[in-house]
């Protein structure tokens, strides 16, 4: 099994609790391309490892 095939993906919802931050900062986040997210219906889908690597304040 690869690396994505055991990569977490996260709901939008999730991404901001995991986070403890509101959904509009969210949203300001993934816009201004802070986190790298894929809009998935209305909400969007980010990978957990992505949620770290913002964490940790890595740029790429």
């Amino acid at each position: 099994m690869s690396v994505l095939e055991k990569e977490q993906v996260l709901k939008t919802e999730d991404a901001i609790e995991y986070l403890k931050i509101s959904k509009p900062t969210f949203l300001k986040y993934v816009h201004l391309g802070r986190i790298r997210a894929t809009k998935a219906g209305k909400g969007w889908r980010v990978l957990l490892s992505e949620l770290n690597r913002f964490l940790k304040g890595e740029e790429n």
